[in-house]
Protein backbone atom coordinates (compact mmCIF):
# COMPACT_ATOMS: atom_id res chain seq x y z
CA UNK A 1 0.00 0.00 0.00
CA UNK A 2 1.05 3.38 -0.95
CA UNK A 3 2.02 5.40 1.81
CA UNK A 4 1.95 9.53 2.57
CA UNK A 5 5.40 9.95 1.19
CA UNK A 6 4.61 8.19 -2.41
CA UNK A 7 4.33 10.16 -5.51
CA UNK A 8 1.27 8.78 -7.27
CA UNK A 9 1.24 8.60 -11.27
CA UNK A 10 -1.26 7.75 -13.32
CA UNK A 11 -1.68 7.52 -17.44
CA UNK A 12 -2.78 11.54 -17.17
CA UNK A 13 0.79 12.55 -15.36
CA UNK A 14 4.47 13.86 -16.72
CA UNK A 15 7.32 11.67 -17.18
CA UNK A 16 9.75 14.25 -15.87
CA UNK A 17 13.13 11.66 -16.78
CA UNK A 18 11.81 10.48 -20.20
CA UNK A 19 10.77 13.69 -21.16
CA UNK A 20 14.63 14.61 -20.67
CA UNK A 21 15.63 11.44 -22.39
CA UNK A 22 13.34 12.53 -25.52
CA UNK A 23 14.93 15.76 -25.64
CA UNK A 24 19.05 14.91 -25.58
CA UNK A 25 17.64 11.83 -28.11
CA UNK A 26 16.63 14.22 -30.17
CA UNK A 27 18.96 16.99 -30.15
CA UNK A 28 21.77 14.44 -29.83
CA UNK A 29 20.54 11.38 -31.29
CA UNK A 30 20.23 7.41 -29.66
CA UNK A 31 19.69 6.55 -25.92
CA UNK A 32 16.19 7.21 -26.73
CA UNK A 33 13.44 5.15 -25.28
CA UNK A 34 11.64 3.24 -27.24
CA UNK A 35 13.89 3.50 -30.79
CA UNK A 36 16.04 1.17 -29.97
CA UNK A 37 18.78 3.89 -29.43
CA UNK A 38 18.40 4.10 -33.65
CA UNK A 39 18.80 7.62 -35.71
CA UNK A 40 21.02 10.74 -35.54
CA UNK A 41 20.05 13.98 -33.37
CA UNK A 42 19.37 17.15 -34.65
CA UNK A 43 22.92 18.32 -33.77
CA UNK A 44 24.50 15.01 -33.72
CA UNK A 45 26.46 15.44 -36.66
CA UNK A 46 27.60 19.04 -35.81
CA UNK A 47 31.45 19.34 -35.25
CA UNK A 48 32.91 21.28 -33.05
CA UNK A 49 34.40 22.95 -36.03
CA UNK A 50 31.34 24.10 -37.40
CA UNK A 51 29.78 25.02 -33.96
CA UNK A 52 32.85 27.73 -33.49
CA UNK A 53 32.00 28.47 -37.39
CA UNK A 54 28.69 29.43 -36.96
CA UNK A 55 29.42 30.94 -32.86
CA UNK A 56 32.14 33.15 -34.66
CA UNK A 57 29.65 34.31 -37.87
CA UNK A 58 26.69 35.23 -35.21
CA UNK A 59 29.57 37.26 -33.28
CA UNK A 60 30.56 39.12 -36.05
CA UNK A 61 27.09 39.89 -37.27
CA UNK A 62 26.59 40.71 -33.52
CA UNK A 63 29.62 43.26 -33.71
CA UNK A 64 28.12 45.22 -36.78
CA UNK A 65 24.85 45.47 -35.47
CA UNK A 66 26.28 47.18 -32.14
CA UNK A 67 28.60 49.19 -34.23
CA UNK A 68 25.62 50.21 -36.05
CA UNK A 69 23.45 51.03 -33.41
CA UNK A 70 26.61 52.98 -30.75
CA UNK A 71 26.69 54.66 -34.53
CA UNK A 72 22.90 55.65 -34.16
CA UNK A 73 23.35 56.22 -30.94
CA UNK A 74 26.07 58.54 -31.06
CA UNK A 75 24.63 60.56 -34.14
CA UNK A 76 21.08 61.13 -32.24
CA UNK A 77 22.77 62.45 -28.99
CA UNK A 78 24.90 65.31 -30.85
CA UNK A 79 21.76 66.16 -33.16
CA UNK A 80 19.72 66.35 -30.10
CA UNK A 81 22.69 68.38 -28.05
CA UNK A 82 22.71 70.69 -31.24
CA UNK A 83 18.97 70.94 -31.59
CA UNK A 84 18.79 71.68 -27.90
CA UNK A 85 21.62 74.54 -27.95
CA UNK A 86 19.46 76.37 -31.39
CA UNK A 87 15.98 75.61 -28.94
CA UNK A 88 17.54 77.47 -26.18
CA UNK A 89 19.36 80.15 -27.95
CA UNK A 90 15.91 80.56 -29.55
CA UNK A 91 13.81 80.56 -26.37
CA UNK A 92 16.86 82.93 -25.19
CA UNK A 93 15.72 85.67 -27.85
CA UNK A 94 12.23 85.44 -27.44
CA UNK A 95 12.43 85.81 -24.03
CA UNK A 96 14.31 88.55 -24.53
CA UNK A 97 12.01 90.30 -26.70
CA UNK A 98 9.35 89.46 -24.29
CA UNK A 99 11.31 91.67 -21.49
CA UNK A 100 12.01 94.29 -23.86
CA UNK A 101 8.70 94.64 -24.91
CA UNK A 102 7.15 94.53 -21.52
CA UNK A 103 9.88 97.25 -20.57
CA UNK A 104 8.85 99.55 -22.95
CA UNK A 105 5.02 99.18 -22.76
CA UNK A 106 5.15 99.72 -19.23
CA UNK A 107 7.65 102.44 -18.96
CA UNK A 108 6.04 104.69 -21.76
CA UNK A 109 2.81 103.37 -19.55
CA UNK A 110 4.15 105.34 -16.60
CA UNK A 111 5.51 108.34 -18.43
CA UNK A 112 1.97 108.61 -20.31
CA UNK A 113 0.17 108.53 -17.38
CA UNK A 114 2.44 111.05 -15.36
CA UNK A 115 1.92 112.89 -18.45
CA UNK A 116 -1.62 112.71 -18.59
CA UNK A 117 -1.60 114.44 -14.80
CA UNK A 118 0.61 117.30 -16.29
CA UNK A 119 -2.24 117.82 -19.06
CA UNK A 120 -5.15 117.95 -16.10
CA UNK A 121 -3.19 119.97 -14.14
CA UNK A 122 -2.89 122.52 -16.88
CA UNK A 123 -6.58 122.43 -17.47
CA UNK A 124 -7.44 123.29 -13.95
CA UNK A 125 -9.36 126.50 -13.20
CA UNK A 126 -6.59 126.64 -10.53
CA UNK A 127 -3.18 128.42 -10.50
CA UNK A 128 -1.51 126.41 -8.59
CA UNK A 129 -2.42 123.24 -10.62
CA UNK A 130 -1.19 124.94 -13.31
CA UNK A 131 2.10 125.60 -11.55
CA UNK A 132 2.06 122.15 -10.65
CA UNK A 133 1.36 121.15 -14.25
CA UNK A 134 5.03 122.80 -15.16
CA UNK A 135 6.96 121.69 -12.68
CA UNK A 136 6.16 118.01 -13.00
CA UNK A 137 6.91 118.20 -16.98
CA UNK A 138 9.96 120.22 -15.63
CA UNK A 139 10.96 116.41 -13.70
CA UNK A 140 10.20 113.86 -17.30
CA UNK A 141 12.69 116.50 -18.95
CA UNK A 142 15.12 115.92 -16.17
CA UNK A 143 14.51 111.89 -17.10
CA UNK A 144 14.66 112.73 -20.43
CA UNK A 145 18.52 114.49 -20.56
CA UNK A 146 19.50 112.03 -18.14
CA UNK A 147 18.15 108.93 -21.00
CA UNK A 148 20.16 110.77 -23.41
CA UNK A 149 23.40 110.76 -21.16
CA UNK A 150 23.73 114.96 -20.57
CA UNK A 151 26.23 115.65 -18.21
CA UNK A 152 25.23 118.18 -15.07
CA UNK A 153 23.92 118.27 -11.83
CA UNK A 154 21.24 120.55 -12.85
CA UNK A 155 18.67 120.80 -15.95
CA UNK A 156 20.53 123.92 -17.12
CA UNK A 157 23.84 122.47 -17.06
CA UNK A 158 22.17 119.27 -18.91
CA UNK A 159 21.09 121.57 -21.26
CA UNK A 160 24.07 123.78 -22.10
CA UNK A 161 25.77 120.46 -22.74
CA UNK A 162 23.12 119.41 -25.49
CA UNK A 163 23.94 119.89 -29.32
CA UNK A 164 21.31 122.12 -31.39
CA UNK A 165 22.16 119.61 -33.89
CA UNK A 166 21.19 116.62 -31.71
CA UNK A 167 18.70 118.61 -30.53
CA UNK A 168 16.56 120.38 -32.08
CA UNK A 169 13.86 121.80 -29.74
CA UNK A 170 16.57 122.73 -27.02
CA UNK A 171 15.11 126.12 -27.57
CA UNK A 172 11.87 125.69 -26.58
CA UNK A 173 13.22 123.40 -23.63
CA UNK A 174 15.15 126.06 -22.33
CA UNK A 175 12.11 128.56 -22.38
CA UNK A 176 9.94 125.97 -20.59
CA UNK A 177 12.84 125.45 -18.17
CA UNK A 178 12.92 128.96 -17.51
CA UNK A 179 9.26 129.07 -16.64
CA UNK A 180 9.82 126.25 -14.20
CA UNK A 181 12.83 128.44 -12.71
CA UNK A 182 10.56 131.38 -12.36
CA UNK A 183 7.86 129.50 -10.22
CA UNK A 184 11.02 128.25 -8.13
CA UNK A 185 12.32 131.06 -7.10
CA UNK A 186 9.79 133.76 -6.86
CA UNK A 187 7.04 131.29 -5.79
CA UNK A 188 3.33 132.79 -5.30
CA UNK A 189 4.48 136.03 -6.40
CA UNK A 190 4.75 134.75 -9.54
CA UNK A 191 1.87 135.50 -11.70
CA UNK A 192 1.11 132.73 -14.17
CA UNK A 193 -1.74 132.55 -16.37
CA UNK A 194 -3.58 129.54 -17.61
CA UNK A 195 -2.72 130.74 -21.68
CA UNK A 196 1.21 130.81 -20.66
CA UNK A 197 0.87 127.94 -18.56
CA UNK A 198 -0.54 125.94 -21.64
CA UNK A 199 1.80 127.57 -23.64
CA UNK A 200 5.13 126.39 -21.36
CA UNK A 201 3.40 122.70 -21.53
CA UNK A 202 3.35 122.51 -25.62
CA UNK A 203 7.05 123.36 -25.46
CA UNK A 204 7.51 120.89 -23.32
CA UNK A 205 5.58 118.52 -25.37
CA UNK A 206 7.55 119.24 -28.39
CA UNK A 207 10.79 118.27 -26.43
CA UNK A 208 9.25 115.08 -25.20
CA UNK A 209 7.54 114.03 -28.87
CA UNK A 210 11.72 114.79 -30.73
CA UNK A 211 12.62 111.80 -28.68
CA UNK A 212 9.55 110.07 -28.50
CA UNK A 213 9.73 110.25 -24.46
CA UNK A 214 5.68 110.12 -23.87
Amino acid sequence: MPDNNDILFNEYSLDFFAFIDYVFAFLFGGGGAGDGGAGGGVVSNWSPGAVFAWLSDAWNVFVVLSWFASFLLIFGIIYAYIKHNQLGEVFAEILKRQEEAFAKIHKKDVKNLRWQDVLVHSDSERPNDWKLAIIEADIILDELLNTLGYAGTTIGEKLKSASPTSFTTINQAWRAHNVRNKIAHEGADFNLSQKEARQTVAEYKMVFDEFNFI
